[in-house]
């Protein structure tokens, strides 16, 4: 119930989806991808620090305390919310989008062909998270190397992981989102093809994890920052909630088909492939998508 229900329930209501919707109400329309990835980069900036503090204090004062320490930490949170709250500087008054309901706001998103383009691209995003995070050290042990190496590839993705979320709140701020998140999981199963077939070694594992870690959440700002482009920011963080939904299928279906496919196979071989499969789909999925307003919206100025 604690672990399970509460925390998670904790981690969905503080996600990226409601976090980069409140970004996106304050911020003007040029500001927001870069604002996106700011967001997206001081999750993984948070990551890196508190996992090694988290183990400190734990080997230190044991698991109890260090989850008082870090509940203490949470209350802060709230506090810093408030500079978040009220309506937003830029939040058009137009009927077009004021008199919206959020029942037309979910039929509407559904029945845009990009948004649906997009839920099945960030799916394959999800899958290719939580296979790497939960599959990828034994994997690296399996290749014959030192399990140490695993717990460095997954540090060394987090660090990269701020360089690359930064970066791509700049890139799609200033170019077309689609295009981008095509070249992202494309780049992703090129990644992945030339770790397969080169030598196992401790730098073949450093050069795909900071390879990787660029790409590992470069996807959110544009995807985010497409479905405000599409449907506005009064219901984003709803809209966003459906396309993470996806992701976290993905990844459950990443975690859960790594296991099996290698309790069935022996080898981790198989879904590797998937993965570069799922990453060629994802590319062809991105390219047709429009960046630009849904009808309804096409002749209001952007919020």
């Amino acid at each position: 119930v604690s672990a399970g229900v509460l925390i998670g329930l904790g981690i969905a209501f503080s996600s990226f989806s409601l976090v980069l919707a409140a970004f996106g109400r304050i911020v003007s329309p040029a500001q927001r991808s870069l604002a996106f990835g700011i967001g997206t980069a001081s999750g993984s900036l948070g990551q890196f620090i508190f996992a090694p503090l988290g183990n400190g204090l734990i080997a230190t004062v044991g698991w109890q305390q260090t989850l008082i320490f870090f509940a203490g930490l949470i209350t802060i949170i709230p506090l810093m919310a408030i500079a978040l709250k009220g309506k937003a500087s830029n939040q058009s008054t137009s009927p077009e989008v004021s008199n919206q309901t959020l029942k037309s706001a979910i039929s509407e998103a559904f029945g845009t062909r990009g948004f649906i383009l997009l839920t099945f691209g960030f799916f394959v995003c999800g899958f290719h998270v939580a296979f790497i995070t939960v599959h990828l050290p034994p994997y690296i042990a399996d290749l014959g190397l030192d399990p140490s190496w695993g717990a460095i590839a997954l540090a060394l993705i987090g660090l990269c992981n701020i360089v690359g979320s930064l970066a791509s709140g700049y890139i799609g701020g200033r170019w077309s989102k689609p295009i981008f998140l095509s070249c992202i999981y494309l780049a992703r199963s090129v990644v992945i093809a030339l770790f397969l077939v080169l030598p196992a070694s401790p730098l073949t594992v450093l050069l795909f994890s900071g390879a990787m870690g660029l790409l590992w959440l470069s996807t959110v700002p544009p995807t985010s920052g497409l479905v405000a482009v599409m449907f506005g920011p009064r219901y984003m963080a709803t809209l966003f909630g459906f396309v993470f939904l996806a992701h976290q299928i993905g990844s459950f279906l990443g975690v859960w088909l790594g296991g099996k496919l290698y309790d069935e196979t022996g080898s981790y071989d198989m879904i590797w492939y998937v993965s570069i499969a799922l990453g060629i789909f994802a590319a062809a999925v991105h390219w047709p998508i429009e960046e630009k307003p849904v009808p309804r919206l096409a002749n209001v100025p952007a919020e």
